[in-house]
Parts: C-alpha cells; structure tokens; sequence
C-alpha cells in the first residue's frame, strides 16, 4: 500500500490519505484489487445521476470513477449504522 498507482487501478491524493488513516486500510486495499477486473466487479453499482460508481466493503463505500477504461479512487465513506440512539 505505498504506491497511488499501480496496473489498472488509481488512487487520488486524497482517497490514499484516507485509506492510510484507517484501521482496516489493508482490507479495503485487498478489496479494492477486484476493480482490476473492470467492468466484470461484484457489489459495484452506478450512482445515481452521477458518472461515480461505489463498491461496498463491510462499513465502507468506496467511491471511485472510470477513466479511459481504468478505475480511479476518489474517496472512501464509512456508513454510519443507525442504533437506538439515532432518533
């Protein structure tokens, strides 16, 4: 996890410093490999009205776009649960 871009996938400035402060950054890392196989991904779906896309892993989105065939990450949400506690 020390380069932002490596064969098939690219990671934006700002997605790298977010998977870095992350503590399960080397699971999203595996996970996000699977974009090398584009457009042929699982849990990857289009957002709506928008040219993004966002694959799903565990709590995380990870949302990313296509460039000239090739994944680029442009940032990771984590997913806030809702709880008792939330209304």
């Amino acid at each position: 996890m020390t380069n932002k871009e490596e064969a098939g996938i690219e990671w934006t400035k700002r997605a790298f410093k977010q998977l870095k402060s992350i503590p399960e950054s080397q699971n999203i890392y595996q996970a996000v490999q699977v974009l090398k196989n584009w457009p042929r991904c699982q849990n990857v779906r289009k957002l709506a009205d928008r040219d993004d896309y966002r694959l799903r892993i565990g709590r995380y989105r990870v949302i990313f776009t296509v460039t000239d065939g090739q994944p680029v990450i442009i940032r990771i949400e984590q997913v806030k649960k809702r709880n008792e506690q939330t209304y």
